[in-house]
């Protein structure tokens, strides 16, 4: 199946002509055939763009995302993430269990694209590209297919139960020997259907793995299920032979129809757990609706889209790109790329992100920004990061996964081999307990599933996490460092007070000062005009305005009266007057007579600043500022905040000092910043924010990435990260109680295959359903504020 992103949108009219070259090529039906075109078509270099980006720190490398099809288990994760390394070329290869994704590292030079799909392939799994638009259908393919066999499974397991029914409750002499063969023979073919259809993933799997000389979960399963059926077979051929005593056909159905159901719920949970993930992954339309120079409209994939092209975006579509709206009118939902969770209006002139949903109204809309250029690129490719990284707790489950199915396979055997001597037939059946629940699905499963859906809750309310493994340093922290500007407060500055000449009304003094400050871009020019805004004070005329960089402004103005008269704005040096020092922003209005007013400004502090803060020191974490501005203005935040230790004056090497000092004392220290001076401490941290807006080196550094402009991201991020590693605790010590008080009951025979199937399926639910708990009671950064 091609990917869309490499569809190829053939012209109707040419395939319609009789006799065309179109109409004469023999379309290939062979899925082999058609995946291996589809591969090549990946090694075209102007399609890597589509589902790859170029690594500008390492020249000729290029990193792909991809989804993988066909993933259980950790030990699946590490065959794929095997298979891959080995392919010269492959710099890097990352495969998470959890969100069944991989991230490949390559060189250009050494490997191609359908190179790599086809080592995946021989591994016995299918690779996609992340950002595939088809690559959906196979999953509900698959999901179709997984609810056939899970069907096939119950209605034969009923069948079998009735059967063998009657000799679990018959007397001595109720039941012939003629009746109780029938009866097996009945279990016998009822039970084929379930071996070769609903069985076959487990078996197709187990063949790969012994094909490839590895170990994954799928093969002591698959092999329990083949011993059961060969067992059982062998005693409905041979009753008088050596396993003619008993057939465990009703054993063998129930543990396929209960591990199905697992699987099936499983699959369906996890996808609930990651569902935030992948919803904004996948957020662009696969086709677009361009103007032609006429004014027509055509469809067209997204790939051939450019700069300066004209767009009709209808309601429910989502942008396909950054832009400008030319014409119409509507709101737009951008919840997931900025956090803002109301709708927000959008007209001519506004402009208009990629990923992000019209709701209302068709729009108009011209194209300013395509792929890796665009905002919604940017955050896609940190959550990319974010879905292939493995956390500690996960990667040290992993490097246990394959020794613990090599010892699970020995306890087997040292099982069979123990009963053997007593009863073979039931020594097979105590090594199929074994084999089956000792597999360590649960285990596997317990810090990438919380963990999943821990980062698909986070990016639900607007935090975009970069890696996994910061949530569990999160949870450790005691200490939180805040960079003041930008983060506790705006970039923007605010009206505070104004004092006045004798005879000088309040109003008038800021209708003269916004006169002149609504000729400028200076953040105190904005705040003046802003202030007068609010107090509902109209600006007067004023011309001839001229603005000294580092002064301030002078032109003349137009006096309520009518009088008009040169009037300066800026510093007092500026306006020629003296006035006492102070490290407060403030400015300075003056005439002919000298001076005229002042007007007090203030930083404008986070609305949820104070609650943030508190809600942190409530939890128990101490707080603290570090901030390259001047000490005074920084002592008057943390005064308005109730922050004890506040720094000003600190260069980035102050911030990393500080931080590493509290470091050697034993703190766990958070940094939440978004400037340019703030990257190196953000790097130092044990886990580190930045907003949004903040610069490029700042994101690079951090480990969370915040949206909007909700501070209280942060308390609700770290509230989060600590009830995300009470469940993976919950997760690990269920796995291990259950595998500690079953293995010896099935080592003792006293653990029917059957029952450890249930066992082993309600064991990976419960891990799942408990991560799910995350998702359901996700705190709101309103209830944390």
């Amino acid at each position: 199946m091609l990917p869309a992103s490499l569809a190829v949108v053939a012209d109707p009219a040419l395939a319609a002509l009789p006799g065309s070259s179109a109409s004469r090529q023999p379309v290939p039906t062979d899925p082999a055939t058609l995946a291996d075109d589809a591969d090549r078509l990946l090694d075209e270099p102007e399609a890597w763009a589509t589902f790859s980006r170029s690594l500008a720190a390492q020249p000729g490398c290029w990193e792909s995302q991809l989804v993988i099809e066909g993933m259980h288990c950790t030990a699946c994760a590490l065959s794929v993430e095997d298979a891959l390394r080995a392919l010269p070329g492959v710099r890097e290869a990352v495969v998470s269990a959890g969100s069944r994704r991989a991230r490949v590292v390559w060189s250009s030079d050494a490997v191609r694209p359908s190179d790599w799909m086809h080592a995946v392939r021989r591994a016995g799994y299918r690779a996609l590209p992340a950002n595939d638009a088809f690559a959906s259908e196979p999953r509900r393919e698959a999901t179709r297919k997984a609810l056939w066999r899970w069907l096939v499974a119950g209605f034969c397991m009923m069948q079998v139960m009735m059967y063998a029914w009657p000799a679990y409750i018959a007397e001595p002499g109720d039941l012939t020997a003629e009746m109780a063969q029938l009866l097996r023979w009945a279990s016998w073919v009822l039970t084929l259907p379930v071996m070769l259809f609903s069985c076959g993933p487990f078996f197709s799997a187990a063949w790969s793995d012994l094909k490839q000389r590895r170990v994954s979960m799928d093969l002591p399963v698959a092999l329990g299920m083949a011993i059961t059926f060969v067992v059982s077979t062998a005693g409905t051929f041979e009753p008088r032979g050596l396993f003619g005593r008993e057939v465990y056909f009703d054993s063998l159905t129930m543990f396929v129809f209960f591990l199905l159901t697992g699987r099936w719920l499983e699959q369906r949970l996890r996808e609930r757990t990651a569902g935030a993930l992948d919803a904004l992954m996948n957020r662009l339309p696969e086709s677009v609706l361009r103007q032609r120079p006429d004014g027509s409209f055509e469809r067209v994939a997204l790939r051939r889209l450019q700069t300066d092209d004209v767009v009709r975006v209808l309601p429910g579509e989502s942008f396909p790109a950054d832009g400008m709206v030319l014409e119409g009118s509507t709101r737009v939902d951008e919840a997931l790329l900025t956090g803002e969770s109301r709708p927000l209006p959008r007209a001519a002139g506004a402009a208009v992100i990629a990923g992000s949903y019209n709701l209302d109204a068709p729009l108009l809309v011209r194209v300013e920004g395509l792929g890796s250029e665009t905002r919604f690129a940017k955050i896609v490719a940190l959550m990319e990061q974010a879905a292939t990284s493995r956390p500690h707790l996960a990667q040290m489950v992993d490097r246990l996964a394959r020794p613990f199915l090599i010892g699970v396979l020995l306890a087997a055997a040292g099982a069979a081999a123990f009963w053997w001597p007593h009863d073979p037939g039931h020594a097979l059946m105590v090594a199929v307990a074994v084999l089956i629940v000792t597999c360590p699905c649960a285990l596997s499963l317990a810090t990438p599933a919380a963990m999943l859906a821990a980062a698909g809750t986070l990016a639900r309310q607007g935090m975009l996490v970069r890696r996994l493994g910061a949530l569990e340093a999160l949870a450790q922290v005691d200490t939180v460092v805040f960079d003041k500007t930008g983060t506790l407060t705006r970039d923007a500055m605010v009206f505070a007070d104004v004092s006045t000449r004798a005879g000088v009304e309040r109003g008038k003094a800021l209708g003269l000062a916004a006169a002149l400050a609504q000729h400028s871009l200076h953040p105190m020019s904005r705040a003046l005009v802003a202030a007068a805004l609010k107090e509902g004070v109209p600006p007067c005329e004023a011309s001839r305005v001229q603005e000294r960089a580092g002064r301030g402004l002078v032109g003349e103005v137009v006096q309520p009266e009518g009088a008009a008269q040169t009037l300066r704005l800026g510093s007092p040096l500026h306006c020629g007057v003296v006035l006492p020092a102070t490290d407060a922003p403030r400015a300075v209005l003056s005439d002919m007579q000298g001076w005229l007013a002042t007007f007090e400004l203030g930083e404008d502090l986070r609305p949820d600043a104070r609650a943030t803060l508190a809600a942190l020191q409530a939890e128990g974490l101490e707080v603290r500022i570090l901030s390259g501005d001047a000490p005074a203005a920084v002592s008057r935040v943390a005064g308005l905040l109730g922050i004890g230790d506040a720094r000003g004056a600190c260069t980035p090497q102050d911030k990393l000092d500080a931080l590493q000092q509290a470091q050697r004392q034993g703190r766990k220290v958070a940094v939440v910043g978004d400037g340019l001076n703030d990257g190196p401490a953000l790097a130092g941290a044990h886990v580190s924010f930045a907003f949004g807006q903040a610069v490029p080196l700042a994101q690079s550094q951090s480990d969370f990435v915040v949206l909007g402009e909700q501070l209280a991201a942060v308390s609700g991020a770290l509230l989060l990260a600590r009830r995300t590693m009470r469940i993976v605790r919950q997760n690990l010590a269920w796995s291990v109680a259950y595998n500690a008080a079953c293995v010896p009951l099935a080592v003792a025979g006293l653990l029917p295959a059957w029952l450890a199937g249930l066992g082993m399926a309600t064991s990976s639910l419960l891990v799942v359903l408990n991560a799910l708990r995350l998702a359901a009671h996700a705190p709101s950064h309103k209830g944390l504020a």
